[in-house]
């Protein structure tokens, strides 16, 4: 497949942003990617053409409903699932605590719950108050400090005939580490757990099969792979019909429709649309035709292979900067085992003071525990902030990646 980056980067117009003479480096993706033209105009057309709510008798309010219809059929086919199972809510935060509400009646005094220590809160938090609700003991999954890697005998201790539910993440938003997800699920499905993934972080690295994974439930945020500020949430059929969510009592008792509370932020579904386009459609000329699943799961292979270069190029270097420590998987031959997103520490400066300067030198990066408390606890860097999170994605630039290295070098003296 051709990709050619320059021609993705024309797609995204938040790149052409000068600093200093030169292009800001958008080295943030992990909290949020940048949207191409078609996102903005999907939006905006929406709200020009058909803005209205749903169920009227009138042409905008049909309009709307149709926005809905295709947004679950795009939906489904970025998550390989059926329309009937993809749920929208403002956020996957939100998703995520209204699941674990309606899931409570089934968890017991004495039962258990099993989290990890890799995850974002968003994927812990939830589950911890339920377990604390009901009278469940919370487990936890380990990491090995040294690369950040799931500890798989911890997460068979964890394990028994009384766990409820085993909450997990596909990739890391911290470090980047992407977890052996088939082994989790193989070990879960022993017991009687359901099965929580949070794919947030990995859905804009890597192609996403629900069915194949064999999970319960599994989160993404279309802000993180091209789209709006919404959350998406696969539930299995038929747990989605039999699983009882808090609603109000006029609303809709069909399932997706009856997951989803209040009043659904429509162009945000436009736009998911038009960024699962803009996925299958990488490497064409022109709008996707035809089988869209088909050419969502082309694109993301394309960008997986196009960001490993991206991990080389970072990994074979950074190792070399005095004073730059990284956190997580470092050695080329594993870059399999990771996403383009960087956990780094320059010696004694505070992570904010690190990301303070790449900011001023026109290079966007996160830093602190990006909700991924517990790993931050886990490897020390909770007290002292964190650390910085360097992310990048396909719309990055080998250049970029050398201009984030040099400044990294600058920072740390």
């Amino acid at each position: 497949m051709d990709f050619d980056p320059l021609r993705i980067r024309s797609a995204f117009p938040a790149l052409e942003r000068i600093h200093d003479g030169r292009p800001c480096v958008f080295a943030d993706a992990p909290g949020g990617t940048q949207v191409p033209h078609t996102v903005i105009e999907a939006m905006g057309s929406y709200l020009t053409h058909s803005n209205a709510n749903r169920g009227g008798a009138f042409a905008t309010s049909e309009e709307t409903d149709e926005v809905v219809a295709r947004a679950r059929s795009a939906g489904a086919d970025f998550l390989g699932a059926s329309p009937r199972e993809i749920v929208f809510a403002a956020n996957t935060t939100t998703l995520a605590f209204s699941l674990s509400r309606s899931l409570a009646h089934l968890v017991e005094e004495g039962d258990e719950i099993v989290v990890t220590a890799l995850d974002h809160d968003a994927n812990v938090a939830p589950w911890m108050i339920m377990s604390k609700e009901c009278g469940a003991e919370l487990r936890w999954v380990e990491v090995d400090p040294g690369d950040t890697t799931l500890n798989l005998e911890s997460l068979e201790q964890a394990l028994s005939d009384r766990t409820r539910v085993v909450a997990f993440t596909l990739a890391s938003n911290a470090t980047g580490t992407v977890v052996p997800a088939s082994q989790i699920v193989d070990l879960a499905r022993e017991t009687p757990a359901i099965v929580v993934a949070d794919g947030v972080h990995a859905a804009q690295h890597r192609l996403l099969d629900a069915h194949s994974l064999g999970v319960d439930v599994l989160f993404t945020s279309p802000y993180k792979y091209f789209g709006p500020h919404l959350g998406m949430a696969y539930i299995r059929q038929p747990l989605i019909d039999q699983w009882a969510p808090y609603k109000v009592r006029p609303s809709s008792d069909q399932s997706p429709d009856r997951w989803e509370t209040g009043t659904q932020n429509h162009e945000a579904l436009a736009g998911l649309v038009a960024a699962i386009d803009y996925v299958a459609s990488i490497g064409r000329d022109g709008e996707p035709s035809g089988n869209r699943r088909a050419q969502v799961v082309e694109g993301m292979r394309a960008i997986e292979a196009y960001e490993a270069s991206l991990s080389d190029r970072f990994l074979a270097q950074v190792r070399d900067l005095h004073g730059v420590t990284l956190f997580g998987i470092g050695e080329t031959s594993r870059i399999s085992g990771r996403t383009p997103t960087f956990a780094v520490r320059c010696l004694e400066e505070l992570p904010r003071e690190t990301a303070t300067r790449l900011g001023a030198a026109g290079i966007f990066v996160w830093d602190g525990d990006y909700y991924a408390q517990t790993i931050m606890e886990r490897l020390g860097l909770a007290a002292s902030g964190g650390a910085v999170r360097i992310g990048f994605c396909h719309y990055n630039t080998l250049d970029e990646v050398d201009r984030v290295l040099e400044e990294l070098d600058n920072s740390g003296g």
